[in-house]
């Protein structure tokens, strides 16, 4: 079968709508990630993430919007661990991490009837995105870039010098609380993607390549989207063709994409 045939199957037309506009919430998230030095918080987030799936599971809920709420608990809980109660952040990220694990195990066990499929929550499967996510990741985008667009110069501040934004006047407690919900909302609909255990690479390498070649804000989001975008297609083919797991493919193929970056950038640099 050739590329133009797989276009008329839906789930392949929902797994690139679902592509694009995951990579364009991850292009404008993970930047802040990775200028704020966010990381390590970022994969405390995504593993708690699994305590929602297991409430989900429970009690019969929608797991990924239960997957979000926890989230959101999970981020606004460190935040206030570490700002509030003393806390060293890297303490406060490992309590939530391993409450999220423990949480989603117990209950996923618990819960009655044939054990849940994990494996495209933990591991990813982008065939699987549904009308629903689509919509979902649509309305991310819509709400970060609008976000974005009006809090842009405040988000640059915060993001390279909080102690010089505060002189400033800005708000850094709003722009702080409304990245993590940010954070929190795009970890958990980006799921289905390349699942919770790869997930950190997929908020953070693109922005690393993008970083490779400009260091100028706005356009390392719409190079880090570019490059996610990409990624994600050419994983997915090449996953379809090789018949291994697109989650896995798609972190291989963004991998691969940042050392041959890396590589032209060294060789640009031996030029001059």
């Amino acid at each position: 079968m050739n590329v133009l045939e797989l276009f008329n199957y839906a789930f392949f037309r929902n797994a690139l709508l679902g592509s694009l506009f995951a990579s364009i919430a991850v292009g404008i998230i993970g930047t802040y990630v990775v200028s704020r030095r966010l990381v390590f918080i970022s994969g405390g987030i995504t593993h708690a993430s699994f305590g929602g799936l297991g409430i989900g599971f429970y009690f019969g809920l929608n797991p990924i919007f239960s997957a979000m709420a926890f989230s959101i608990f999970s981020a606004f809980g460190i935040k206030w661990l570490s700002d509030k109660q003393g806390v060293r952040k890297d303490s406060a990220i490992a309590v939530f991490w391993s409450l999220g694990m423990a949480v989603g195990i117990i209950l996923t066990f618990l819960t009655p009837g044939y054990a849940p499929n994990l494996s495209e929550y933990l591991f990813g499967n982008i065939l699987t995105i549904t009308k629903t996510d689509i919509w979902s990741l649509v309305l991310l985008s819509v709400v970060l870039s609008l976000f974005f667009t009006v809090y842009y110069r405040d988000i640059v501040s915060v993001s390279f010098d909080a102690q010089f934004a505060k002189t400033r006047r800005v708000s850094i407690r709003f722009i702080e609380y409304a990245m993590m919900l940010f954070i929190a909302a795009t970890i958990v609909l980006s799921i289905r993607l390349v699942g919770i255990v790869l997930l950190l690479s997929l908020i953070t390498v693109p922005q690393m390549t993008a970083n490779l070649f400009t260091v100028n804000y706005a356009k390392i989001i719409g190079w880090s989207a570019g490059i996610s975008f990409i990624g994600c297609v050419v994983g997915l083919l090449l996953s379809y063709y090789l018949n291994v797991p697109s989650g896995a493919f798609i972190i291989f193929v963004l991998i691969l994409m940042f050392f041959v970056g890396k590589l032209i950038k060294s060789l640009s640099l031996g030029r001059k």
